[in-house]
């Protein structure tokens, strides 16, 4: 079959592609954003990428075109597949009709965490020799890429909440019907699809409707948002993972969180000593282990595979340590992911310099929706160096008087790359906080380091 995937280097069509390629079709794609790390994936895959939406792109005409979530109404190549009636589906439809038919699924969904945590558990699983299949929204270092078909028995699938497709307004994670549902947290984000949380809570609780009375929910133990789903109406056993009474609690054994104990109903169940950082990413590792428990594997085989997890692709990696400065790239584009991961950058660096660099592109950070939240996020930095995009719909400099000198706000990248670059010292820590490409100023911040 030749499928053509519109919208292909998002993190989750990207893995669409790479599932339909092993599954022995045709695959190319068109996308606007062409970028690394996932066009790079693609590519190394013979996958061809084509630039921008163009009908031509269509020709000769597939046998199926996957549209992703990111076209609307209006896109050329969305209006001649309309009006040609050409066959198409969603990435998450086809994946539940192509991929998940008969297989145990194990869903990781939550506003954060979602990316490490399928990358864990898809991680578990692979050193219990179960050999899942899995679609994780990055590129797991562990497997080296982003999705795999994998044994018949087992999937794990990162669960978004986000709509699945201009003709589909449902949450993606509806269509993926688990056995294992974790639910990591539940904040306000996607303001483009959600008037609010009442909103979002309602397509969670559409997502506990379908999990089976046999299957298993895991729920963070004190978030207020899934109490209220759950409340809604519950249908299967729920096991909590994270502080008080929760069945599953880690017990730090480094202030750090590179090393813990695993807790069971108050019982030890093994020490993780792992390459990770922070409260949150231990709370990952619990969730995890929780999903795995369910399909029978133990916390001390947990503890082995941990201690061997390398972390998704864009998580808190550090590019390059130039002339004593060590540059992190880290996802966080959401106030309660940016203040874990500083926090946890803290802990990990006692006293040194911690300088940020963020730029807010999700659309719900565009809206302004967190403007009054993001400055205290930022408690940990030294310094912060915020880029203000023309398109913004809010003041950023308004919003974070409040951080006084320590922070600058610029609309231009190259002001930030001088600045940064005039002030590093040696034992400074960069941290470039975008969900998007940011201009290219990962590469471009380590070169002009090289030089300074």
């Amino acid at each position: 079959m030749r499928i053509h995937i519109l919208g292909i280097c998002g993190t989750f069509m990207g893995g669409i592609a790479l599932l339909a390629r092993e599954l022995g079709h045709q695959v190319s794609g068109s996308d606007a954003n062409v970028y690394p790390p996932m066009s790079t994936q693609l590519a190394e895959q013979g996958i061809n990428l084509l630039e921008g939406y163009d009908p031509a792109h269509l020709e000769p005409v597939p046998d199926l075109v996957i549209i992703g979530n990111a076209l609307s109404r209006g896109n050329p190549v969305v209006e001649y597949i309309l009006n040609n009636d050409l066959k198409y589906i969603s990435g998450p439809q086809w994946l539940n009709e192509y991929v998940l038919q008969g297989r145990h699924v194990l869903a990781v969904s939550g506003t954060h965490g979602k990316t490490t945590t399928t990358s864990i558990l898809a991680w578990i699983l692979e050193v219990a020799g179960l050999n899942p299949g899995f679609v994780i929204g990055g590129i797991a270092e562990n497997f080296s890429c982003s999705a795999r078909l994998g044994g018949a028995d087992y999937f794990v699938v990162e669960a978004d909440e986000y709509d699945t497709a201009f003709f589909d307004k449902r949450s993606k994670f509806i269509h993926y019907r688990p056995s294992t549902l974790i639910i990591n947290n539940i904040e306000y984000e996607h303001a483009d699809i959600f008037h609010d949380l009442a909103a979002i809570r309602r397509e969670f609780h559409h997502l506990v409707r379908i999990v089976p009375n046999h299957g298993l929910i895991i729920a963070r133990q004190g978030d207020m948002e899934i109490s209220k789903v759950l409340e809604m109406g519950c249908w299967s056993p729920v096991e909590y993972f994270g502080e008080g009474d929760a069945r599953w609690i880690s017990k730090p054994l480094r202030d750090d969180y590179s090393e813990f104990e695993i807790n069971i109903d108050n019982t030890p169940g093994g020490v993780v000593r792992w390459d990770l950082i922070g409260r949150h990413n231990a709370d990952n590792a619990l969730a995890a282990t929780a999903a795995a428990n369910h399909i029978g594997i133990d916390s001390g085989l947990v503890c082995e595979a941990l201690a061997e997890f390398k972390n998704v692709k864009r998580r808190m990696e550090q590019l390059a340590v130039i002339n004593g400065v060590t540059v992190y790239d880290d996802f966080a584009h959401h106030p309660t992911a940016i203040e874990a991961t500083l926090a946890a950058l803290r802990q990990r660096v006692g006293r040194k310099r911690i300088i940020a660099i963020m730029e807010p592109r999700s659309n719900t950070m565009r809206k302004g929706v967190h403007q009054e939240t993001l400055a205290d996020s930022f408690m940990n930095a030294d310094r912060i160096l915020l880029y203000q995009p023309g398109d913004l719909q809010w003041d950023l400099s308004r919003c974070t008087e409040s951080l006084g000198q320590r922070r600058q706000v610029f609309t231009d990248i190259d002001a930030i790359i001088h600045t940064a670059v005039s002030m590093a010292q040696p034992n400074d820590q960069i941290v470039i906080m975008s969900n998007g490409d940011f201009g290219g100023i990962h590469h471009r911040l380590q070169e002009a380091l090289k030089t300074a």
